[in-house]
C-alpha cells in the first residue's frame, strides 16, 4: 500500500512535461537527451526508477516498530518511537532546524558588510 501511494503521490506532484518545458524555456538541458518530449520521457523514466527504492525505504520505516518489538521483546508502545511517523517527524524537524541555523549564520556573516563605515583613501 505504501509503495502504491508513493507512486500515486509522485505522479500527482511531479509533472515531467512541465519540468521539461521549463528547462527548455530557460535554456537548461540534460546531456545526451533532446529538449522537449524526449526530456519529459527521460524524467518520467528516472522518477519511476527513483520512486521504487524510496517507497521500499518508507515501507521498512513503517514496519520498523513491529520488527523491533518482536525481535527485542520490547513493548510496542516503546518501539513505536523508532518508526513510522515519529522518525519522519524527527528527521524533518532536524533538517529544518539545520537550515534555519545555517541561514542565521550566513546572515550574521553578511551583517558586517552591511554596516556603514568610513571609506578611507590611500595615503
Amino acid at each position: 500500500l505504501i509503495i502504491f501511494f508513493s507512486y500515486f503521490y509522485t505522479a500527482i506532484i511531479f509533472n515531467p512535461t512541465d519540468v521539461a518545458e521549463n528547462m527548455k524555456r530557460f535554456g537548461g538541458f540534460i546531456p545526451g537527451v533532446r529538449p522537449g518530449k524526449n526530456t519529459a520521457d527521460f524524467l518520467d523514466y528516472i522518477m519511476t526508477r527513483i520512486t521504487l527504492p524510496g517507497s521500499i525505504f518508507l515501507a521498512i520505516i513503517a514496519i520498523l516498530p513491529s520488527i523491533i518489538s518482536y525481535s527485542l521483546h520490547i513493548p510496542y508502545l516503546v518501539a513505536s518511537f523508532f518508526g513510522g511517523t515519529g522518525l519522519l517527524i524527527i528527521v524533518g524537524v532536524l533538517l529544518d532546524t539545520e537550515r534555519q541555523l545555517e541561514s542565521q549564520l550566513l546572515m550574521r556573516q553578511y551583517e558586517g558588510f552591511m554596516r556603514k563605515g568610513k571609506i578611507r583613501g590611500r595615503r
